[in-house]
């Protein structure tokens, strides 16, 4: 039997107001990878500001540093104490923003759950990674008119799965006048 290949596609279209006060709500689409570890949920920001991966055979830790209204706030790290690696993913927030994520899971030992073994980031400027061992059942995330502005997984000794959410980006224009 082959390989699955999992991926999801958004166009977001519109922006919810729930509350009829002009806020915006995100919506929550994941978690791809394993059932192990313990269910964590950043919530939703203004932007993601950046990424702190640390990494060997796969994806030991994430942690990520929101944007809160102009404020930057520091997420949990979520994961395990492993991994030899560090990658440190900056954004030039807020004109820069994460609008996909691709990555490859499958177990890192023989018998054991699916962890998160890669992770590649792409804002609407630049790509970055991939990160860790690209083995596995791949996985993308790629959206249009979107960005992500909050992380939720499952998380033990390593990153078991990963998820978002995700608001309709704004686009912001500059017109010089010569």
């Amino acid at each position: 039997m082959g390989k699955a290949y999992f991926s999801s596609w958004i166009l977001l279209l519109m922006e919810s107001d729930t509350r009829g006060q002009g806020e915006k709500k995100a919506i929550v689409v994941g978690p791809w990878g394993g059932n192990g570890g313990t269910a964590w949920d950043d919530g939703s920001y203004t932007g993601v500001r950046e990424i702190t991966l640390v990494y060997a055979r796969c994806i030991d830790s994430i942690r990520v540093v929101y944007d809160k209204n102009g404020k930057p706030v520091s997420g949990e790290k979520h994961g395990g104490v492993g991994g030899n690696t560090t990658a440190q993913i900056k954004l030039q927030f807020p004109e820069e923003f994460l609008t996909t994520v691709t990555g490859h899971c499958s177990p890192v030992v023989y018998g054991g759950s699916p962890v998160i073994r890669s992770l590649t980031f792409k804002s609407n400027r630049r790509t970055f990674g991939p990160f860790g061992v690209e083995e596995g059942v791949p996985f993308s995330f790629p959206m249009e008119g979107g960005k992500i502005v909050g992380f939720k997984g499952r998380a033990g000794w390593y990153l078991d799965a990963i998820g978002f959410h995700i608001t309709r980006a704004k686009i912001r224009f500059t017109i010089q006048v010569i």
